[in-house]
This record gives C-alpha cells, sequence and structure tokens, in this order.
C-alpha cells in the first residue's frame, strides 16, 4: 500500500461564457469596437438545422510468444476521479477494468498530480505521444507520428472531432470533468468505429460511488492566468448524477529569456505575448440509472464555450505573417449510452449523439487589430453538426470467446458562412460494420480476431459531384500472460482513414485546388510488446512498432492558374510512409514514501515515395520524467522533466534546407510543493519551464518561458 498522501502517478494493478446566459454581454464588450463583428454574429446566430455494406476480411499472420502482465488500471484511490464504466469501448470483455495491450491508461490522479489541465498536455505524458502546436494557434496530439485526424478523440465513446476537417484544438478540451484517458494506438479496437488509422483517443467522463461526493478548485497564474472548477457527483440507490464545470482564462504569457521578434515590423517586443489570451469554459451534466448488475443508462449533455487569440509569428521568414482572432469555439454534445444485459452472457451496448460545433475567425490589417479584413474568406464562420448512433452486441455464450458486433452510423454536416461569398454546404455518411472475438487459448494465451468494413457517401457536396468510397480494416493481436512476471503481446493490423470534407474540397482561401477524388489512407501496423513487474515495486513497459502508410494524402504542385499564378497546391494520394519507432516506460516505487518514472520514445519517420517531402511535427526523441516524494502526511513535492529532439518543420526563411527547419532540443522543468493541512485539502504552489528555456514546437511561435502558479483545491 502507499502512503495515503502519495498519489500514485502510474498506478501497479492490483487483481466569452457563451451558454451561460452572459454570452451576448461578453461578445458585445469584447468586439463592440469592431463594427463588422455584427456580420459575424449574424452568421453564427443564424445555424440552419439539418447501401451497400460489403465484407471483405483481410488475411494477416502473426507470429509470437513473448509478453507482459495486462497492465491494467489500478482502482483509483481517489473517489472523485472514478470512471465512468459505460464510457469504455470494451476491448476484452472480463478485462475491461483494464488496459488493452498496447494502450496507454491515464489516470485522475495523474492530471492532478501533473497538473494537466487540458486534454493536449495530459496525453503527452503518455508513450509514443507528442504535442505540436500550428500557426492557428491550436494544440494537435501526434501519435506514434500521426496526426489527429488519423487518431480520432471520443468522449465516453461518442466521436468528438471536428466533421470539416477531422481535427480538434486539444487545447480547449479541459480535463477536470474526466475519470481517465485511454491512449490506444495501431492496434486501437475497430468497436470504436472508422477512420481510426493510427489509433483512438478516449476521454473518459466521472462516475459518483458515494451519496455526495465532489471536488472545487482555484487557481492563478503568470500573466493573469485565472481557474476555476467544482464537480459534484451524487448517487441514490439506482440513480446517479455527476455534474462539472470548468474556466480557464489567460490574458497571456510570459516569453523567454533571450526571446527576438524578427519581423521586419516587430508585435513582441515586450516580456509577454502579444494576442495570447484564451477562455474556455464547459458544463456537463450526466444521469445514470442502473437497474440492475448488467444494466445501465445514462444521458449526458456537455457545453464548451471558447474565445482565443492568434499570436503573430515571429519568425525569419518574410511570409505566414497573420493577425487572426477567434471571438468564439463554441462545443455542444448531447448522448445517450445504454447497457442492457440479455440472459446471464450476453449484452446490449446503444450509443446515440447529436453534436454540434461552431467557431469564429476574424482577420486584421496589422497588429493593431482595429480594421478587420472583409473578403471572401474573411470572416470564416463554421457551423458544423454531426448525428449518429452505435449498436454493439456482445456474447460470451460461446465457450472461451468474448465476441463483439458493433454497427456505427454518423451523418456529418458542415456549412461554410462568409458574407462576401455563398453558403456552401457539404454532408457526409459514414456507415461502419465491425466484428471482434477474443478467443481465450490454453496455456494463458489470448487472441483478439477483428475485421470491419466502412463506407463514406458524400450525400451533398457545394458545387462538387456527390460519390462513395469504402474501406475494410482487420486485426490480430496475441498475448500471452505470465502471471506476476509480466503480459507479452504481439499485433498486426491493417486500418483506413477517408479524407475529410477539407481535404477534398478546401481551395485554402484560393491556394489550392479541391481533389473530391481521394481515396482512403492505409496503414499496416506491427507491433510487439511486454509489460510487467521485473522486480518489486517497479512497473516496465516496452514496445517495438512499425507502421507502413500507403496513399497518404501529401500536396503536390500542379499547373493551373485559379491560385493567381501558374500553379497551384493540390491535396493528392501520392505518399508512401513508413513510422517505426521504440516505447519505454519505467515507474518505480520507494518505501512508500515517493516514486520516479520515465516515458521515453524513439521515432523514426522516412517519405518513402519522395523522400525530399520530408514528414513534420513529431520529434525524433522525447522523453517525459517524474518524481516525488512525501516528506511527511502534510507535505509533498513533485519535480518533472521534459525533453525532446528532432522536430522538423516547414520552413521558408533563410537557411532551410529544402523549405525545411530542424528545430533545436530543448529539456523544460517543472516543481511544485503541495501543502495538505486536512484530509481533502491541498494548498501547492510551483513553477513551468523553471530554467526560462526559449524553444519552440513550430518556427516561429515560442512556448511559455517561466511561469508560475498556485492552486487550493478540495475534495469531499
Amino acid at each position: 500500500m502507499w502512503h495515503r498522501d502519495v498519489p500514485h502517478l502510474f498506478p501497479i494493478p492490483a487483481a466569452r461564457c457563451r451558454t451561460f446566459n452572459c454570452r451576448g454581454m461578453a461578445r458585445y464588450c469584447r468586439h463592440s469596437q469592431f463594427p463588422q463583428h455584427a456580420l459575424l454574429m449574424q452568421a453564427h446566430t443564424n445555424n440552419n438545422p439539418y447501401q451497400r455494406l460489403q465484407c471483405s476480411v483481410l488475411s494477416v499472420a502473426l507470429l509470437i510468444s513473448l509478453s507482459c502482465f495486462a497492465s491494467a488500471h489500478a482502482e483509483d484511490t481517489d473517489k472523485t476521479g472514478k470512471p465512468f464504466e459505460l464510457g469504455r469501448v470494451v476491448v476484452q470483455g472480463q478485462k475491461a477494468t483494464r488496459s488493452a495491450a498496447g494502450e496507454s491508461a491515464i489516470s485522475r490522479e495523474q492530471l492532478d498530480t501533473l497538473n494537466r489541465e487540458t486534454v493536449g498536455e495530459a496525453v503527452a505524458i503518455a508513450p509514443g505521444v507528442s504535442l505540436s502546436h500550428n500557426s492557428r494557434n491550436e494544440a494537435m496530439v501526434y501519435v506514434r507520428g500521426f496526426d489527429p485526424r488519423q487518431v480520432p478523440v471520443f468522449l465516453d465513446g461518442i466521436p468528438q472531432y471536428v466533421p470539416y476537417d477531422g481535427y480538434i484544438d486539444f487545447d480547449r478540451f479541459t480535463t477536470f470533468g474526466l475519470g481517465e484517458i485511454h491512449v490506444a494506438k495501431g492496434a486501437a479496437s475497430l468497436l470504436y468505429g472508422p477512420n481510426t488509422l493510427g489509433g483512438a483517443i478516449n476521454l473518459v467522463s466521472r462516475k459518483p460511488t458515494q451519496p455526495l461526493e465532489g471536488d472545487v478548485r482555484l487557481g492563478a497564474g503568470s500573466r493573469g492566468e485565472r481557474k476555476a472548477a467544482a464537480n459534484l457527483g451524487m448517487r441514490k440507490g439506482d440513480w446517479y448524477l455527476q455534474a462539472g464545470w470548468s474556466w480557464l482564462d489567460a490574458d497571456s504569457f510570459p516569453l523567454p529569456d533571450g526571446f527576438k521578434d524578427y519581423k521586419a515590423k516587430p508585435t513582441d517586443t515586450g516580456d509577454e505575448r502579444e494576442n495570447a489570451y484564451r477562455s474556455d469554459r464547459r458544463a456537463s451534466i450526466k444521469l445514470g440509472y442502473a437497474p440492475g448488475e448488467r444494466s445501465e443508462f445514462a444521458i449526458g449533455y456537455v457545453k464548451q464555450d471558447g474565445e482565443k487569440g492568434n499570436p503573430v509569428y515571429t519568425g525569419r521568414a518574410s511570409g505566414g505573417i497573420r493577425y487572426w482572432r477567434w471571438p468564439w469555439w463554441d462545443k455542444e454534445s448531447l448522448y445517450f449510452i445504454g447497457n442492457i444485459g440479455l440472459g446471464e452472457s450476453s449484452g446490449l451496448k446503444l450509443r446515440a449523439y447529436e453534436d454540434h460545433y461552431g467557431n469564429g475567425l476574424e482577420a486584421y490589417a496589422d497588429g493593431t487589430y482595429a480594421t478587420q479584413l472583409l473578403n471572401t474568406s474573411f470572416p470564416s464562420v463554421y457551423s458544423d453538426k454531426t448525428r449518429g448512433v452505435s449498436v454493439e452486441l456482445s456474447t460470451q455464450a460461446i465457450a472461451n470467446h468474448d465476441l463483439h458486433l458493433a454497427l456505427h452510423y454518423k451523418d456529418d454536416r458542415h456549412q461554410d458562412t462568409n458574407p462576401k461569398s455563398p453558403t456552401k454546404d457539404y454532408r457526409d455518411v459514414t456507415t461502419s460494420l465491425a466484428l471482434e472475438d477474443t478467443i481465450t487459448l490454453g496455456g494463458d494465451y489470448t487472441l483478439r480476431l477483428g475485421a470491419s468494413h466502412e463506407q463514406r457517401d458524400a450525400k451533398e457536396v457545394y458545387y462538387w459531384p456527390t460519390g462513395k468510397t469504402s474501406a475494410n480494416n482487420a486485426l490480430i493481436e496475441l498475448q500471452r500472460d505470465f502471471g506476476e512476471h509480466g503480459q507479452l503481446f504481439a499485433s498486426v493490423s491493417h486500418k483506413t482513414r477517408f479524407p475529410t470534407i477539407k481535404d477534398r474540397y478546401s481551395a485554402r482561401m484560393g491556394a489550392a485546388l479541391p481533389n473530391p477524388d481521394l481515396k482512403p489512407e492505409t496503414a499496416r501496423h506491427f507491433e510487439l510488446g511486454w509489460r510487467g513487474q521485473p522486480w518489486s515495486d517497479a512497473q516496465v513497459e516496452a514496445s517495438l512498432f512499425q507502421s507502413r502508410i500507403d496513399d497518404l494524402i501529401q500536396d503536390a504542385i500542379v499547373a493551373s492558374n485559379q491560385c493567381g499564378s501558374t500553379v497551384c497546391n493540390q491535396a493528392q494520394n501520392i505518399g508512401k510512409a513508413r513510422n517505426r519507432g521504440v516505447e519505454l516506460s519505467l515507474q518505480q516505487r520507494f518505501a512508500e514514501r515517493g516514486e520516479v518514472g520515465a516515458a521515453y520514445t524513439w521515432l523514426d519517420r522516412d517519405n518513402l515515395g519522395n523522400p525530399a517531402v520530408l514528414l513534420t511535427n513529431s520529434p525524433r526523441q522525447r522523453l517525459f520524467a517524474h518524481a516525488q516524494w512525501a516528506f511527511s502526511p502534510q507535505w509533498k513535492a513533485l519535480a518533472t522533466a521534459e525533453a525532446e529532439q528532432g522536430r522538423i518543420v516547414t520552413y521558408a526563411g533563410p537557411g532551410n534546407q529544402g523549405g525545411y527547419l530542424q528545430l533545436h532540443g530543448y529539456a523544460s522543468f517543472g516543481a511544485k510543493l503541495v501543502w495538505s493541512p486536512l484530509n481533502g485539502l491541498d494548498i501547492e504552489a510551483g513553477g513551468r519551464n523553471l530554467g526560462d528555456k526559449w524553444y519552440e514546437l513550430a518556427e516561429g511561435y515560442p512556448m511559455p518561458g517561466r511561469t508560475w502558479f498556485a492552486n487550493i483545491s478540495y475534495r469531499f
């Protein structure tokens, strides 16, 4: 057992205020100095409402017998952080309370201890995962080199990614209402549904276990950083209620030591980043009813509102200078999940959901943000809607088999509104039929087999013709359980991703030609791994992986006079790539008082089709490490380190090599001290990037320098 005041970061297994009625006023106060904003607001508020399935099984061969004990989720000691069981994607039936082989799990306790307040910050502690920031001030997550379009995000198994481009801004999703996060990689279950080319990320919401439980948090930090969050859970008989609210806000962030703005007309000449404000608000509620051990029903609602600035490029290139602001980034989800027991050995799981997403983008003439650009590209207003349903039938009626059959239906609608151009409407309908069977073999072997058929129909397309495409997926995973010594696993899988509406039809503000004939991207994944407890109080994980990607969508230069010159960019299926690497992680406890841990990734990405076109935005090496120690029941300290090397980005300035630049490696250190004067009460203070290191995840966009924070939280 651990000391009660030492959280288990990586537990060892044991067996604008829009939604809140002030939105309109908030918007008016922030934007009333710009008369043109009325056009954007009007467009935003006028939101209009809303065949063949064939199955082919791909044959794959797999060998092995090597590895690791099913590192599973340990029982969470924090009662307020218990995850929502219905929200998990069940991969191995009876082992649903454990992490699947090759899958990382991040607990509520880790999120709190490491102060990971956004989903992007949270998943970046997992092996194989890296965080990136782009010129649009969006946080992007890469899993083994696969970008967010190729690794979709789910909330309780419900898709969260934006229909238009397949992305989400990971900085917009806060973690205060989550019980845990799962990061599945190449062999991610086909039960997730379509487009899991490189894996899947599932955000699992909280679930109460006590009559009354919850927490309250307040915090402040450098440059006007403010935060507040509250969660409340109640359970009475067969009924339970979980509600949460959070607010993250900042005026700016400090620039690091030695920073310089290289533009001819610098905008960042002080000690803080200009146009770097942000505000994110999230409210959620979930009502559940569990009349029996094998039946449970829950309805959930999530509303998140945000707005942010877009800091200006500060690098040496002459182009890429944008003066942008995002007056809203809003999302609203309503969903139902139900489990129905069918006899003693079978069950039916139902998911139904409706999701609304909208954002606004304004562009300005210069850094004064006084004159808005009004043309066919700006202001830009997106309005996306998704409706979907999933039905999953499971049975263990056949001895030694855990069989799952899932059907997914997803209807995506996108509307692009601009006062200077016609409204553009798009609609995609995607279906998926998936079958997975987990077979218990003799000698502690487990075999997981899966196959799926997916189809996308373009039902409505502005200007371009409609059409359809289909894809098949398959996976085989073999595990050998060595009991206390660990578990060895190996997998082979074939995955696909349909090109998004943006991939097929976007002209990218007049710089590109659409390509409605894009084919799905495909990937073949191979993984061999082990995890277990090689010595006392330690947990070790190791994985070797390789992915071969075909029909990768990349930009090509084509002859055309439609982009203001003699050539245009166009997305085409011309890429062949290989991602391969190693993941290692170690967690070690010390005398019930402390713990150290590290997660290391080595990743090699090669463009096999055209080596001159480099694969960007993920580092070659990445390390995340932590150490914590409890000096007494009331005092503990935590230190963290993050380091990376070998990140390649696109670059058009001096010294570029073929249009690319390798960013400098960096190491960033953090620390905090926690005082717990009462049971459930924590008061903490600490800092990030204590060395005030100037580093970048995208060229010309510096990350925050040294920052300080103080938080207080109370759990009941």
